[in-house]
């Protein structure tokens, strides 16, 4: 592969052959340049039990998850994994079966996405998750101000896939990373709007989960090359974490200990945090 290619994984689930699928992928691909496109095919999904046989297989090799599908309960499994592995996830034909009903007035038989509306909620929720995904991990701070959350934590407290489950739920959220050794942005601590939450982790479990990262066994599957020896030494990661406590103690913001939560969880309590800001 030239070396000038980017390389993009595509997973395409389908309930069915996956032609629409396919057609649909090369018709978008043939209007980018440069693009090593690895397609990964998951035809005939229709069972939760398939599904999650199927994301074991993208999480070891995560990328954009295309799909058409028409069961409820497989649609909304996936796109909840999808949210906590961190990916992006599209319906590809919603758009489509929407335009013909409202031109129509009728309704498709077996829509998918029948459970999404094409209204003002639905646009709200899609515009949620391009500007969570624009603004990870540090990104674009001078437009922090329009998100309803910023959250802040140590490498590997979650920050990502808890701000993605958000995202789906219409949240937008920035997420920045806290590494002592760099500053912070002068834009996180001026921000008004936002609620900013600390995210911590018990220092013995994040050694654990980054011991994992580093063998290359979690879902980004990066290998060792990308760090130093400090980021899984234990007395390095205790600096680190009581360093967080200590800031997020300072600037007055909640915390959430996530060592013991899903993401789920730690979702569930900055909504619930959310909604009790909006309520006061």
């Amino acid at each position: 592969m030239a070396s000038n290619l980017t390389r993009l994984h595509l997973h395409l689930v389908s309930d069915s052959t996956g032609e629409t699928l396919e057609s649909l992928v090369k018709a978008g691909l043939s209007q980018f340049e440069s693009v090593d496109a690895v397609k990964h095919y998951w035809p005939m999904v229709r069972s939760e039990g398939h599904l999650d046989r199927v994301l074991e297989e993208v999480a070891r090799v995560p990328g954009l998850v295309l799909y058409t599908l028409v069961a409820r309960s497989v649609r909304e499994r996936l796109e909840m994994r999808c949210a906590v592995l961190g990916l992006p996830v599209i319906a590809v034909m919603d758009p489509v079966i929407a335009g013909l009903e409202r031109m129509l007035g009728t309704t498709a038989r077996a829509r998918p996405g029948s459970q999404h509306r094409m209204d003002a909620a639905y646009f709200g929720r899609i515009e949620a998750i391009n500007w969570t995904m624009e603004h990870d991990d540090g990104l674009l701070p001078n437009e922090w101000e329009t998100a309803d959350l910023v959250l802040v934590g140590v490498s590997r407290s979650s920050k990502t896939p808890t701000s993605i489950y958000l995202a789906n739920r219409g949240y937008k959220v920035a997420n920045m990373p806290f590494i002592p050794s760099r500053p912070l942005p002068p834009e996180l601590f001026a921000l008004k709007t936002p609620l900013v939450v600390g995210l911590t982790v018990g220092a013995e479990r994040l050694a654990q989960v980054r011991r994992a990262r580093l063998l290359g066994q979690d879902v980004g599957g990066v290998g060792a090359a990308g760090f130093g020896a400090s980021y899984v030494d234990p007395d390095v990661i205790s600096d680190e974490v009581a360093a967080a406590r200590r800031l997020f103690a300072d600037r007055g913001w909640a915390v959430i200990d996530v060592t013991r939560r899903s993401i789920e969880e730690t979702a569930a309590e900055l909504m619930n945090m959310l909604n009790a800001r909006g309520e006061a």
